[in-house]
């Protein structure tokens, strides 16, 4: 496992089940980010510059204002993407842990026996909320992943749930 998944690394004496890191999808590559700001700056300055040979010398500031408030906000959306959140199902634990944009950690630890995997939907948006229910403590998880990813996860997940359910089983070699 990476140094990211460490939390799961007393886990080695029983098999897991289950282990999923979900971040948050990011479309824009970096190299993408550089080319959307310079195309937007060289637009943004050429425009400024028309509205300073026509004398309204102003308005040029007002375009290098609204370059750095879209930088501002593309760089407040990358920072966010830091988060994520670790799930880990073995035959008689699921964890999870979320870790926040800042590095502020939240740990909880399940009886896979008396958990519930819980689904919120929308018959026009698929799958918007999935829970962790048990002895009425409600954790939302993949709240991270779009509609979608989360339908995969929330099989892959109760599939696990249900495998941990059924108990350690053993495999006759002949």
């Amino acid at each position: 496992m990476s140094s990211r998944n460490n939390l799961f690394a007393d886990f080695a004496s029983e098999p897991v089940l289950f282990s999923a890191v979900v971040t948050p999808h990011r479309s824009l590559s970096p190299s993408g980010f550089l080319m959307v700001m310079a195309a937007l700056g060289g637009i943004s300055f050429m425009a400024g510059m028309a509205f300073l040979l026509l004398g309204a010398w102003p308005v040029f500031g007002f375009f290098g204002l609204d370059v750095w408030l879209v930088y501002w906000a593309f760089r407040a959306n990358y920072r966010a993407a830091a988060a994520f959140e670790e799930v880990a199902v073995t035959a008689c634990e699921l964890r999870v842990r979320k870790v926040s944009h800042r590095g502020k950690k939240s740990e909880w630890s399940f009886n896979p026996l008396w958990v519930r995997l819980e689904r919120q939907g929308h018959e026009e948006f698929g799958l918007e909320r999935l829970f962790l229910v048990s002895r009425g403590q409600r954790l939302p998880i993949a709240s991270l992943l779009g509609p979608k990813e989360k339908e995969s996860f929330a099989a892959a997940l109760g599939a696990a749930i249900a495998e941990a359910r059924r108990g350690p089983t053993r495999t006759v070699l002949e």
